[in-house]
Parts: C-alpha cells; structure tokens; sequence
C-alpha cells in the first residue's frame, strides 16, 4: 500500500496533476494507493478557524473572518466571476482570515506560506522543520488526518509531491510527524521542485535519513521501481481524480488538468530551466491525449481544461482542431508560424480554445535573437492580432532585466505593448532570474542571489548596469504607469491568476 500526499501551499482552484498521474498508473499496474490533496484540505482547515483571541480587531478583519464561508462559496459560483470587484474583495478577504489565523511567524496565503527563521531554499532549515513539526501552522490539520489514514491504511510507502517552494516547509514538517510517529514507513519525495534540487545538487541527496529516496524527472518509472514493479509498458498513463475532492476547489466548477508533455518541444531558449536541467521533452501521442481528455470528461463534467505543458505543441493543437474535446481549454503556447495564420487561429476557437498564454519576453528583436527564442516581434504581433480577431484571450509574460537587455530594450517592449495593447487581456511582468545550472554568457559574474544551499538561482552583475534595482523602477515608475499598460494590468484576477482569468473572459 502507497500513500500519495500533495502539501499545502499550492493555489487551490484545480486538483494536483502530478499525484492524480501517479494514481493512474498505479491503477493500472494493480498497487493499492491512497491520495490526498492536503493543500485543498489544509487551506479550508485553515480558513475555517475562529479568529485568535490576538488578531486585530479591525473592521477588515472582523469582516473577513464572518463571511468568509460566504466569500469561499462565491469562488466557486460562476456569478461572482461577472464582477472583478466583488472577486478580488472575496479573495482579498480570504487572504485575510488565512494570515490572521495563523501565529506571527508564520505567513499562510492561498498561494504561499512562508515562515519569519526558516527559509525552504536551505536543507539545515528543512531538517529543523522536520524536528519541529508543531510549529507548523498546518500542524493540527495534519496530525489529525495523517494519524486517522495511516492508522487506519497502514501503508508501506508515504509518497511527497513537492512542486513549489510555498510548499518546502509544510512538506518537511509531515515528514518529519510520519518519521516520528511512523518509523517503518518508507518516505519518497519527488515532483517538480526535487527535480530542481536533484540537478542542482548533482543527485546527491541532502535528506539522507529523513527521506529514503528523491526521484528527479516524471516519477512513473522511478516509482514502479521502488515498488518492485518491472513496467514494460513506459507509456503516460491517463490521470486519475476520482479519489481527489473534485468539488472543494475554488472554481466556479472542476477544472480539469491535463499534462500532454513533460519538459518542452522547443527546449531552446537561453537560461531556461528545462534546458539548464537537461530535462527530455517525452510526449503523449497527440491521438492518445484526445483520447484521454474525452474519457476524462465523462466522469467528471469539467467547466475548463488546463493544459499544463511548457508549451502545447502544433500537433496537439492539430489534434485538438480535429477532435474538438467540447469544452473550453487555455495553455500556454509558442509564438510561431501555427498561430501566424488566421484561419487555424479561427479553428482554435472553434476547437474551444478560451486563452493561450505566450511568453512573447520583449519587444526587442536583438534580445530576441540572443535569447533563441525563435521568434520576430512581427510575428508577435501577427499572432496577438490573430488571436484577438478569432476570440481568443490572450495572457502574455515579459521578462526583463536578462544579461542582453538595455535600457533602451526595454522601452521598445514598453512601445511594443502599448502598440498592441488592445490585443492583450492579461500580463505577467518577471523580473529574470538566473537559474544555477544555466550555462553562463562569457563576461558575466555571477554573486549569489539567495543565502541557501538549494537555491535554484544565482545574482550576476549585469554587462549593462541594467540591474533588478533599476529594472524594478522602470517597471514601477513608467512601464506600469502608462495607460494602456494600467488597464490591461487592473484586469489580472489576484492570487489565481491566470488560472482563473479564463472566467472573465466569457469562456
């Protein structure tokens, strides 16, 4: 018997993709499992709380905490989505209770959690929250739920899927409970973020004696082997959320994720992390995805599909055109010659596409180019006005402050987004940041960025002088202040982003 556990904090509008996998292969191969989405059950523990009898007492406060299990039914009815002011005050509100019900040095909000002397990117921190479970302020939540499963299932092996940093210090305090009241148990820890740490620290496992295995990369595979199961069939399995509580939420009905790749097709961009960690692009069959997405409809009624790739490639969108799956989706796609063309941008929205997501980074085409991003700023603008002509919304991420932009760079993608401002609905504005595997520009020093032995990034000096200080006033004092910037950032759903900006979109 395996026990998957997904931790808090993650955004809790749609169930963990990666366990719900991990549960389809299972199933296939005959292993008893269990599975649990302790972030969704965690937050709403949270959430359920009177206040202390420390926490203000201020009108906001006092009003937060009596209507927040109003404001958390208003996220999952779609009425509230036709109203940005009333969502935002719910999730602000929300936001609220989960700060104030929590001790001072501890900060819990429906995406994050972060803790005043422990930080998740250093291990000897890691290891203290192991030792220290109780100070965790989800510890009364898990104590109580983990001692009922694991009494009750007695399972062999816990599994962690551990995604986020927001996630790290929760994860290590279960640990650390199952190790003190579960001695026996076998304890794993995979997912996204230990895939970062396993590269980054060279495989070397720096939990040795608290966990008993790190697995880097899709987990399938690794997993199977540890159980003792000689998979001949290496194929992704279908996921499986029927075990999870589809209708908890914070939807406005079951978002249904759906991996069709892991790693990216296009794996050429500069200082990305898939490339920097040298992980494989390994596809589903386009036909197999349709597939998938049509048997995972009928048990489970999604108002949306989130397609979780790096990015969705032309022969799934191909597929998708030719077998239209009947309900809305939204992923993040490549700026290409696809998407160039009119009529299969028109076919796309045919086809349910509600919003794609496009990491179009600047408007500079020489930064373009030194970032081997594939793409001209012409073609950018093709797309977006393609997009906008088919109905299609559109969330578009720029990054700046990489060691090729300027100064002058980053006005010209000030002047690119104001010029196409009216074909933009959404924007995520980065800041770059450096990863530590990334082969480093010659010329470039770099310095460290965070004080942390698994910290995923490194500071450098920037060849320009074009630092995070300067590049965070440009940002503030002028990209953020022009008009047309302003409103097409006021429409950003708070918190959940683009994952819930799809329901104002009228999808």
């Amino acid at each position: 018997m395996i026990f998957l556990i997904f931790p808090p904090v993650a955004k809790p509008c749609e169930p963990p993709a990666g366990i719900a996998r991990l549960s389809g292969m299972l199933s296939r191969h005959g292993k008893e499992h269990h599975i649990l989405d302790a972030n969704i059950e965690g937050l709403l523990y949270l959430s359920g709380q009177e206040p202390p009898p420390d926490a203000p007492s201020d009108v906001w406060t006092r009003r937060a905490f009596r209507d927040c299990g109003a404001n958390l039914a208003a996220l999952k009815n779609k009425d509230i989505y036709g109203n940005l002011a009333r969502y935002t005050r719910a999730v602000r509100d929300i936001s609220r209770v989960l700060a104030k019900a929590t001790p001072p040095s501890s900060t819990v909000g429906l995406a994050d959690y972060a803790h005043t002397g422990l930080s998740p990117i250093r291990s000897t921190d890691l290891l203290t929250a192991a030792e220290q479970p109780e100070q965790n302020p989800f510890y009364p939540y898990f104590r109580s739920r983990l001692s009922a499963l694991l009494g009750r299932k007695e399972p062999a092996v816990v599994g962690i899927s551990l995604n986020y940093l927001s996630q790290a210090l929760t994860a290590f305090s279960m640990i650390g409970f199952i190790r003190r009241e579960y001695p026996g148990i076998q304890v794993i820890l995979g997912g996204g973020l230990v895939t970062s740490w396993a590269r980054r620290l060279g495989g070397r496992n720096p939990f040795a004696g608290l966990v008993d295995h790190m697995i880097a990369g899709p987990g399938e595979a690794p997993l199977l082997s540890l159980l003792g199961v000689d998979a001949a069939d290496r194929t992704l399995p279908r996921p499986d959320y029927r075990p999870l509580p589809v209708d908890q939420y914070l939807s406005p009905g079951f978002i249904l994720p759906y991996s069709a790749s892991t790693g990216c097709y296009w794996n050429k961009c500069a200082f990305c992390p898939e490339q920097a960690e040298g992980n494989p692009y390994i596809p589903v069959p386009p036909q197999q995805v349709v597939t998938d997405l049509l048997a995972l409809k009928d048990g489970s009624d999604p108002v949306l599909i989130h397609l979780l790739d790096n990015a969705i490639s032309p022969a799934v969108l191909n597929a998708l055109c030719a077998d239209n799956p009947g309900t809305p989706w939204y992923g993040f796609a490549r700026i290409g010659p696809h998407l160039a063309d009119a009529d299969f941008c028109f076919a796309l929205k045919q086809a349910g596409c509600s919003m794609l997501k496009l990491g179009i980074e600047s408007g500079d085409q020489r930064l373009l180019d030194s970032l081997d991003k594939g793409a001209s700023v012409e073609m950018a603008s093709a797309v977006l006005k393609n997009l906008k002509k088919a109905g299609i919304a559109t969330y578009v991420y720029l990054l700046f402050g990489t060691p090729e932009e300027t100064e002058s760079a980053a006005r010209k993608t000030l002047e690119f987004t104001v010029r196409q401002s009216d074909c933009i609905d959404f924007l995520n504005l980065a800041i770059f940041n450096m990863p530590v595997c990334s082969q480093i520009t010659p010329g470039i020093r770099t310095k460290k960025f965070y004080e942390g032995d698994l910290s995923l990034y490194t500071g450098f000096t920037h060849p320009f002088g074009w630092d995070r200080k300067r590049v965070r006033l440009f940002l503030e004092h002028e990209f953020k202040r022009h008009p047309a910037v302003s409103r097409i950032l006021k429409n950003d759903p708070p918190v959940f982003t683009s994952n819930h900006a799809p329901f104002f979109c009228g999808q």
